[in-house]
This record gives structure tokens, sequence and C-alpha cells, in this order.
């Protein structure tokens, strides 16, 4: 049986960093995909090459269609065709409306949402012409609910549903299954600049009280992708401790 394989953008940290090194011990060819931080990406790599030879770093920045296709040539080269890409590179920063720049609004929205476009524009042909590929997009509670001060990062965490589930409809008769994971707050170091006592008052108001792990979603992923999950698409799975039900 071929080894399928996994791309996962913006795999150096946090929920990338964890799906990458879960999915490893699987039947996978691993692609860590990163754009800065290469010290973390290899220590990444390096964890995963101890217990599976079938592993690629690559940076590549989401922004630009140049490196996505220098990236996708590059794995179709070492490894074949991408069967499953995650999208789970982003990025936030928090902001009222009114102090939003023109600047910041565009480029939170060609990484999170252009970037994934770009990501799956290159990878579904080849998924087309095998009549089988996976898609999932990481957005957000906020992508759900909105956020107060986060308008411009739910803006696009909505876009990335919208997107996923209008593709499920037009993907799925080529065997293409698109679905998307909305996580509530997730101890990463995307949260290191929040305020304790911030965490603390968004934990206090839902049933399980505390922030998700990022193995926690990780393994979200782990089953989205197997063939466990076969039968499941179009769908937003809602990991975030009952925030809302």
């Amino acid at each position: 049986m071929k080894r399928e394989t996994v791309l996962i953008t913006g795999a150096s940290r946090g929920i990338g960093r964890e799906t990458a090194k879960l999915l490893a011990k699987e039947n996978y060819n691993i692609v860590i995909n990163y754009e800065k931080n290469e010290i973390s990406a290899k220590k990444t790599f390096e964890e995963i090459k101890e217990y599976n030879s079938n592993v690629l770093m690559i940076k590549a920045d989401i922004r630009k269609k140049s490196e996505v296709d220098k990236m996708f040539d590059e794995i179709e080269k070492v490894f074949g065709n991408v069967d499953i890409l995650i999208n789970n590179a982003g990025i936030a920063n928090t902001a009222f409306f009114q102090d939003i720049s023109e600047e910041c609004w565009k480029d939170i929205f060609d990484v999170n949402v252009n970037g994934s476009y770009r990501c799956i524009k290159r990878a579904i042909p080849n998924m087309i012409s095998k009549k089988y590929g996976k898609i999932i997009g990481i957005s957000s509670i906020w992508g759900v609910t909105g956020g107060a001060l986060e308008v411009h990062y739910s803006a696009t965490k909505g876009a990335i549903i919208a997107m996923n589930k209008a593709l499920a409809k037009e993907l799925g008769y080529s065997g293409i299954t698109v679905n998307t994971i909305a996580p509530g707050g997730v101890e990463t170091d995307m949260l290191s600049n929040v305020p304790k006592k911030s965490i603390e008052a968004y934990c206090s108001e839902f049933p399980l009280g505390r922030l998700a792990k990022a193995i926690e979603i990780a393994n979200v992923i782990k089953f989205l992708v197997s063939h466990n999950a076969d039968y499941i698409t179009g769908e937003v799975i809602n990991v975030n401790g009952g925030a809302f039900i």
C-alpha cells in the first residue's frame, strides 16, 4: 500500500508541530513547512527523523505563489503527490477595529485565507486525477462566533469555514474530503502576549475551564485524515472545551 504524503503548513510550532510529530508515528510521509522559525522547524524535523525517515522540511512563504509552487515541486520530486493537505499556517494579533491598518488587514488575509487558497489550488489537480485527497483547514472559535479586538482574525477564520464548506461540495465528486477544525484557546506561543488574567477570565466562562493542549487538536486532525473519517466532509469540528454548546 502506498504511503500517503501529508503537507502541514506552519509546522514549526504549536498545533502544526504536534500534528507533524503525531502523524509521523503513522504510515505517512511528513512534510514540515515553515516560513521563519528554522530552529524550531529543524528541532521538529530531527525529533521525527528518529522514528520516521520519510520526513521533509521546506521553507516557503505561503504569501507567495512562486514559493508555494516550488514547495510542491520539491515534494513531488521526493514523495510524489500531496495526498493530505493541512492548512495550519496562520497569523494573529489584537487591535480595536479602528486601529487595524489596511496593510495589517491585507497581510492577515494573505496568510490565513490566500495562503490556504494557494496551497489548495496547487494540491487539487493531482488529487482530482487520483480521485482521492483530504484537505483540513484550521479555523478558530472566533471564526464561528466572532471575537472582539480580533475582527480581522475572525474574518479570516470565518472565510476559511465558508471556503472549505463550498470546496467540500465542489470536490466531493472527485473523492476529496474537505473539513475544518475550529479550536478554542490553545496553549501555544500565539497566546504568549495575552495577559494571564485575560486567559483565566476566558477559561472561567465555559465548562472545561482550561485551554486546550496542542496535542488535543492534533488528535482530531489525526482522526480526520485517517480512513476512519472517509465519509466525513464539509464539517466544522468545534474543539473548544464547551465554550458554546
